[in-house]
């Protein structure tokens, strides 16, 4: 059935604060394997491209910092991703917490029969998990992680077919995230990019393509009525 309206979500960094155990899970694998341990400003920096991705950027960071940049160890990036992965599947939920006005902008969809979804380069099952723990999985029709298609954010298919399994209507689709990589990803499918202040990214905000900017969700519903009003 044809929704009357969709909202895409990114997930770190827009709808859930989760900076804080991503830092406890890359320093637990950072200090297991040699590696220097990262301030929470870091780690918004680093995260919004996967786990993978997030531990590169640290070493490499690091490597230039100490003068010492050395080629990439394939087979260590693996150890340390499967190692991440499995610290932080264990503590994903010890001091993440909702962005503000969340809560009520997912309740106020639901009440104007609103289909939701989630489009995340983590993990889908990781998300997964987190929207259960911190009780909001049940407001989205469909949670695409990292892992789910053979692709992801910037690639615009990330969205699209999330909407098409949905039931959803491009053209009645709008995006909100926190980084250039939720931005490109909009852009390239022609959808409508809120994006939400102090994201995990090291942009700046003059950097990223958007077509609202909003420092958390509260009173977002009126930005979303406009779009449905058209």
């Amino acid at each position: 059935m044809s929704q009357k309206f969709t909202v895409l979500f990114d997930l770190d960094g827009t709808l859930i604060d989760t900076a804080p155990d991503l830092m406890l899970a890359h320093n637990h694998v950072m200090k297991k394997f040699g590696h220097g341990e990262r301030e929470l400003s870091s780690i918004k920096k680093l995260a919004g491209g996967g786990s993978r991705a997030m531990l590169r950027k640290s070493m490499h960071e690091i490597a230039e910092l100490s003068g010492k940049i050395k080629k990439t160890d394939e087979k260590m990036e693996e150890e340390m991703t499967k190692e991440f992965i499995d610290y932080y599947s264990k503590n994903i939920n010890k001091e993440s917490k909702l962005i503000s006005g969340v809560l009520e902008f997912l309740n106020w969809c639901k009440n104007n029969s609103i289909s939701m979804a989630v489009c995340t380069n983590k993990q889908e099952h990781l998300s997964i998990d987190l929207l259960k723990k911190i009780k909001i999985y049940h407001f989205f029709d469909y949670v695409a992680g990292g892992n789910t298609f053979n692709y992801n954010k910037p690639n615009p298919k990330h969205l699209t077919d999330t909407i098409e399994i949905i039931g959803g209507n491009l053209k009645k689709t709008i995006m909100i995230g926190d980084s250039e990589t939720d931005s490109g990803a909009a852009l390239a499918a022609n959808i409508p990019f809120v994006l939400i202040e102090g994201g995990y990214t090291e942009k700046k905000i003059n950097q990223i393509y958007h077509n609202h900017l909003v420092k958390n969700f509260i009173g977002l519903e009126k930005i979303i009525e406009k779009y449905i009003n058209d």
